[in-house]
């Protein structure tokens, strides 16, 4: 094959390329200006966010889903904040003025007022199991929850922050003073 040819298949490759690379970086410039400037798209999802009333009948709970397993809950009387709980892969709640909430770490949120107890000891619960109610040191003191039979069903644990659990119905506020309330329904 002469150097001629050799020439002309480079030439013609070469014209071939960029006739095919101008169609190519046409293509995409047509479109992007006919389409517009790309929006960003977001991945973070919005809160989940619900209220309801509270058993005072004057507050309101604000529950908000932050991830699986992880709820927020605010109190509020006349749009101000009361209080904050969060349970975040375990139940939470708070001793609010003698009306006690729960909040659980699937976002269930239950409100009681009265039956509180204080001190140590052993005192019945409302499903018939017993509270065994321990003073740790100042601000700390846990309750265990023992059935029928002497076993322990559960323990809450209340270092200088009130501490909650649903146990099978029965939901429980334990204070960092000492105070317990416990309710089913």
């Amino acid at each position: 094959m002469s150097n001629l040819n050799v020439r002309r298949r480079t030439v013609v490759r070469a014209a071939a390329t960029a006739a095919l690379a101008a169609a190519l970086l046409a293509a995409p410039a047509a479109n992007a200006v006919a389409a517009g400037p790309a929006k960003a798209s977001s991945t973070a999802a919005a809160p989940e966010v619900r209220t309801q009333k509270l058993a005072d009948g004057a507050s309101t709970a604000r529950i908000t889903k932050v991830g699986d397993h992880h709820y927020t809950l605010e109190i509020l009387y006349q749009g101000h904040v009361l209080a904050k709980i969060e349970a975040d892969q375990h139940d939470a709640g708070v001793n609010a003025n003698g009306m006690f909430v729960v909040l659980t770490f699937d976002g269930k949120a239950v409100s009681w007022l009265g039956g509180m107890q204080h001190g140590e000891g052993s005192l019945p619960l409302p499903d018939g199991s017993t509270a065994k109610v321990t003073k740790v040191s100042r601000g700390h003191w846990t309750l265990q929850i023992v059935d029928r039979w002497g076993d322990v069903r559960a323990t809450l644990d209340a270092d200088r922050k009130d501490a909650a659990v649903n146990a099978n119905g029965m939901y429980i506020v334990l204070t960092w003073d000492g105070a317990f309330s416990a309710w089913t329904g």
